[in-house]
């Protein structure tokens, strides 16, 4: 009966992933339905603190980029690009690892990935490869990022049962996500033929449509900034530094009965109250901040967790003894086996935020070492190995000269390497890193 029941959690997550959108947490109610009206198992507690704070952040991320935040951020990393054309396979990734962090999400990546690809032409450097770069670390960026779904939900689920802050996970996946980008970075920019040398580009410039076409310059700086842009910028930044403050040092949240404020209620309250100084210094339009992609981006994560998370605790906990014991010998003698899990799941849920909130609560129960599951957490940015992801689309469509691509046989795709090495390089980075801080 288990293996009818986890075929049935398996198929939800894969017609969900097809649908796409909020199809993956609305197949999760399917999977629910299933298993609690005809096996009589038990539904668990929806996570409703990961819920709700994804829901705070991205208000507040949300009033950003209707204040104007966005497109200010976009400026500057216009300019930061543009006067380094040389090493952009480096800076392009670099820019868009910094923008998840501070938006939590990867999809502000779609705002630069033209400019990357402009610059890149320009200076003869193959597009490939800082697009790809860039993408991958826009993914990989959300487990450094302090106010992510999935981050959020890694620091719920750790508190429940280790004595670990925001800043010891953070304190692992930042150093260990840099040290696996750039390791990437540098073999990604000695992959495939320079620019002048691809057959590709070569037949494209052969129309002379298109040579006119290469002698225009695409900017993004040209946009009128609001009013408002770097104050909402500034109020934000200053928001998620709380955050971290108070994840890192308890004492600073207030005490009641002898504990700490939650971090769940700290994070609420502080993006809550950001999101509403944002509107009001920022002069940010709330109906448009409601109509923004980050908010879309965030609700939809928001949907997933809701679903499909909720299907994968229920399961788990029905069988929990029977799945520890089939498998617990297995992750003790080899956790780096917990990694392939979340990164498997990874790419079929298409949500870090999902991923973390299925699996991590298993490791929890298993007795893994909290050092070894905040170094596998980069894995679950599985996002990359099946090539429909938003900025992985995007990125092929804004690269004119045809060098990021997606392949004969789908899988060889120009962001599979870059990105099975930035995830490997980073999780055996994250056994160092937790090693010196946890």
């Amino acid at each position: 009966m288990i293996w009818l029941q986890l075929a049935i959690v398996i198929l939800c997550i894969l017609v969900g992933a097809r649908i796409g959108g909020i199809g993956l947490g609305l197949m999760g109610g399917v999977g629910l339905a299933t298993l609690s009206f005809l096996f009589g198992i038990q539904p668990t507690s929806p996570p409703i603190d990961v819920m709700l704070m994804i829901l705070a952040v991205v208000s507040a991320a949300a009033c950003m980029q209707a204040a104007g935040g966005m497109d200010y951020l976009v400026q500057l990393a216009e300019r930061i690009l543009r006067k380094n054309p040389k090493r952009i396979t480096f800076i392009a990734p670099a820019v868009t690892y910094f923008f998840t962090m501070f938006a939590g999400t990867g999809h502000v990546a779609y705002s630069v990935l033209p400019v990357i690809a402009e610059v890149a032409r320009r200076t003869g450097v193959r597009p490939e490869r800082p697009m790809s770069m860039a993408v991958i670390a826009s993914q990989v960026g959300i487990v450094a990022s302090p106010i992510a779904a999935a981050t959020v939900a890694m620091l719920t689920i750790m508190s429940t049962k280790y004595d670990i802050t925001l800043g010891q996970i953070l304190g692992t996946t930042i150093p260990a996500t840099m040290v696996g980008l750039f390791l990437a970075a540098l073999v990604t920019n000695k992959l495939g033929k320079e620019l002048k040398d691809d057959p590709e580009y070569q037949r494209r410039m052969q129309d002379p449509e298109f040579r006119r076409k290469m002698e225009e310059t695409t900017t993004v700086s040209a946009v009128e900034l609001k009013p408002g842009a770097k104050i909402s910028v500034l109020l934000f930044l200053f928001g998620a530094v709380l955050v971290v403050l108070m994840g890192a040092i308890p004492g600073l949240r207030p005490q009641f009965n002898g504990s700490a404020m939650s971090m769940a209620h700290t994070i609420e309250i502080i993006m809550l109250a950001v999101s509403a100084l944002i509107v009001w210094l920022g002069k940010a339009d709330v109906a448009e901040a409601s109509r923004g992609d980050v908010f879309l981006a965030g609700m939809r994560a928001i949907i997933a967790i809701f679903g499909i998370a909720w299907l994968g605790d229920s399961f788990f906990a029905a069988h929990d003894v029977l799945l520890k014991g089939g498998i617990s010998d297995l992750v003790h003698s080899a956790p780096w086996a917990f990694a392939i899990a979340l990164f498997i799941l990874s790419v079929m849920v298409n949500s870090q935020g999902a991923t973390t909130s299925t699996l991590m609560p298993l490791g929890v129960a298993l007795g893994l070492p909290v050092a070894s599951l905040v170094a596998m957490f980069p894995a679950v940015n599985g996002y990359f190995f099946v090539p429909n992801y938003g900025p992985i689309i995007a990125s092929i469509d804004f690269d004119s000269t045809g060098t990021t691509r997606i392949g004969k046989y789908v899988f060889n795709h120009s962001f599979m390497l870059p990105g099975l090495m930035a995830i490997v390089f980073s999780v055996i980075a994250g056994f160092v890193f937790s090693s010196i801080v946890l």
